[in-house]
């Protein structure tokens, strides 16, 4: 089974990707110089921390191990390693993209993520 890594983004965002073929990152991710992605494990803290009260959101879920070594586990909030790709991300490496709804509390509503 394909090791899973999640990306959070605008679904406007995300639409030009697919027309284009490739992510090429979200402003923050342009800016880094790197595109930001989370583990199962971190991606609901990412999306409270981060996208909080945001809607029209997807969650895409992307196979890590097709990224290849422009891919890096870094160190980043609360000294945790966070998966961080260094090159645009192609439309083939994403296995599942799924809506990322807010809920009536204001929290996202996740779909149920492979550990």
């Amino acid at each position: 089974m394909a090791k899973l890594i999640y990306k959070i983004c605008p679904a406007s965002m995300w639409q030009v990707a697919e027309q284009e073929g490739a992510f090429r990152g979200a402003p923050v991710d342009l800016a880094d110089g790197f595109i930001h992605f989370s583990t199962a494990e971190q991606v609901r803290e990412t999306a409270a921390k981060h996208f909080k009260g945001q809607d029209d959101l997807v969650l895409v879920a992307v196979d890590e191990a097709v990224l290849g070594p422009e891919l890096k586990y870094e160190v980043s909030r609360g000294g945790q390693l966070f998966p961080h790709l260094y090159a645009p991300l192609p439309c083939s490496a994403v296995q599942w993209i799924k809506p990322l709804p807010l809920g009536a509390d204001g929290q996202h509503q996740f779909p149920v993520l492979p550990e």
